[in-house]
């Protein structure tokens, strides 16, 4: 069963506000205070570079905009696992077709592979268990 988050918001990129949206890195953003680890996506650590150009990446993505995520009930660490939407668009497709991540087909079924950059696919390290 699928819990639906909606939040229209101002983005924050730092620090989480009541009402608002929070890029935590390219997987995982904080909407209306829940966080929410993009269901397949595999997107490089803060401590490397890729992974600070990643987020910045989703900050500017993701700002002034309503985002909607669809939660499958799936929790890891302190996070609910979901699909996330802005504009009618999947987020996490989103940041796969810019190049800033990859699928993790173990959590997606492969639905984002096709959407895997050439260069992403050379420059960045799937995570093992992906």
């Amino acid at each position: 069963m699928f819990k639906t988050l909606t939040i229209a918001a101002t983005l924050f990129a730092t620090t989480a506000t009541a009402g608002g949206l929070q890029v935590r890195d390219a997987d995982t953003i904080v909407v209306d205070g829940t966080p929410v680890r993009l269901q397949g996506v595999d997107a490089p650590e803060l401590g490397t570079a890729a992974g600070r150009e990643a987020r910045r990446w989703m900050v500017n993505y993701l700002r002034g905009k309503a985002v909607e995520c669809k939660l499958t009930g799936e929790r890891t660490y302190d996070r609910y696992v979901g699909v996330c939407y802005v504009d009618g668009q999947d987020i996490g497709a989103a940041v796969i077709a810019a190049g800033y991540a990859l699928d993790c087909a173990r959590y997606s079924g492969g639905r984002y592979r096709k959407y895997e950059t050439p260069a992403a696919k050379s420059r960045l390290q799937r995570a093992r268990y992906c």
